[in-house]
C-alpha cells in the first residue's frame, strides 16, 4: 500500500522536472518547429550532404568488398575491409550529424519537452 497518493507524487514530479533549467527555457521561449520552416545555413547543407555520402559508403561498399573478395578468392579483403569501411561510414555520418543534426536536434527535443510538460499538467490538474 502506498503512503503517498499518485495525485502528490505527480505534482512532486512536475515540480522537480520544472525547476530544470532547460525544461524552463523551453517553456518560458515558447519552443516550436520554426527552425523547420527556415533555409538551411550553409553549415546544415554541407552536414546533409556528409550524411548522403556517409549511406554511400556504407553498405554499397561494403557488398561490393564481398563480392570482390569472393571474385579473387581473398576472405581477408571483406574480413579487414567490411569493418573498417562501416567504421568510415559511421564516422562520416557523425560528422553529418555534428555539422546539420545539432541545431534540428535540439529544436526538436525542446519541442517535444514543452509538449510532454503541459501534458503533464493537463493530468495533473484534472479535475476529479
Amino acid at each position: 500500500m502506498c503512503i503517498i497518493s499518485d495525485n502528490l507524487m505527480n505534482n512532486r514530479l512536475i515540480k522537480r522536472i520544472l525547476r530544470i533549467h532547460f525544461v524552463q527555457t523551453a517553456l518560458k521561449d515558447n519552443a516550436d518547429l520554426s527552425k523547420f520552416r527556415q533555409k538551411p545555413t550553409a553549415k546544415e547543407l554541407a552536414g546533409l550532404f556528409i550524411i548522403a555520402i556517409s549511406y554511400a559508403i556504407g553498405w554499397p561498399v561494403i557488398a561490393m568488398l564481398g563480392i570482390v573478395a569472393a571474385y579473387l578468392h581473398r576472405p581477408l579483403i571483406i574480413v579487414v575491409g567490411g569493418p573498417f569501411m562501416y567504421l568510415m561510414s559511421h564516422l562520416t555520418f557523425i560528422l553529418g550529424m555534428y555539422l546539420s543534426g545539432a541545431s534540428y536536434a535540439k529544436t526538436f527535443i525542446r519541442w517535444v519537452v514543452k509538449i510532454i510538460v503541459f501534458k503533464l499538467f493537463s493530468e495533473a490538474y484534472k479535475p476529479r
